[in-house]
């Protein structure tokens, strides 16, 4: 089952990662991107941390529907966090 849209967290500079929550049937599930696989999709590097919550913005559908996927492919245990790296961009 698809995760629906819920809230933006933001951009964690000790992580290099930006955070945001999906719904699983009413359920938070945390989830966050890479500040390099976000980079990817975007077709840039080095993007300023001042910037990334529009650069989420403008791919939030692309990253969403990623998180989604991998939650789907993930074993079901309360708290688990979908991450998103390069590597689940593919080539």
């Amino acid at each position: 089952m698809p995760l629906t849209r819920d809230k933006i967290i933001g951009h964690d500079l000790e992580r290099l990662a930006f955070r945001f929550t999906m719904l699983n049937d009413g359920d938070v599930v945390d989830c966050q991107i890479s500040d390099a696989a976000m980079d990817q999709l975007a077709g840039m590097q080095g993007t300023e941390s001042s910037a990334r919550q529009a650069q989420f913005l403008s791919l939030r559908e692309t990253i969403e529907r990623i998180a989604s996927d991998l939650y789907d492919e993930a074993p079901r245990v309360q708290g688990y966090v979908v991450r998103i790296f390069m590597r689940h961009l593919g080539p």
